[in-house]
């Protein structure tokens, strides 16, 4: 059963859940909901911080970005926490190259960039996202 909500996405991989199964599988019960005010509730409980930096800092990227992607009514409070951001640079990239750094520090979308976090362009694609 796919996750209600982010915040039980994160309580998956907290619990030993691996983070490339919890979060697509709510990236897809995100662009399913059939109303804005739905997709916002998807976003809106606080995630709890997980220990790992990365995972708390990703989680407010992600809530951020699909909030303004899809121009929902607002942006949960919680993605502006501190723990939500990071003090040093990641980019999310199997290959450890200066130029795919480079690419992905300018690829980056401000939700994103702004945690010092570095991803391509469209970072939570999926097969059934609709366009906003």
């Amino acid at each position: 059963m796919r996750p209600a909500t982010l915040a039980e996405a994160i309580e998956r991989v907290i619990a030993g859940e691996p983070q490339d199964m919890a979060l697509p599988e709510f990236l897809d019960t995100f662009y399913l909901a059939p109303t804005a005010e739905e997709q916002l509730a998807t976003l809106a409980d606080r995630p709890p911080n997980s220990g790992d930096t990365k995972l708390d800092a990703l989680a407010g990227a992600i809530a951020e970005y699909l909030a303004r992607q899809y121009v929902l009514p607002q942006v949960p409070a919680w993605t502006f926490e501190p723990e939500r951001y990071l003090d040093r640079a990641w980019h999310v990239s199997q290959l450890d190259d200066p130029a795919m750094r480079e690419y992905l520090t300018f690829a980056s979308p401000a939700e994103f960039r702004s945690r010092n976090i570095f991803t391509e362009e469209r970072p939570l694609r999926r097969a059934r996202a609709k366009v906003a």
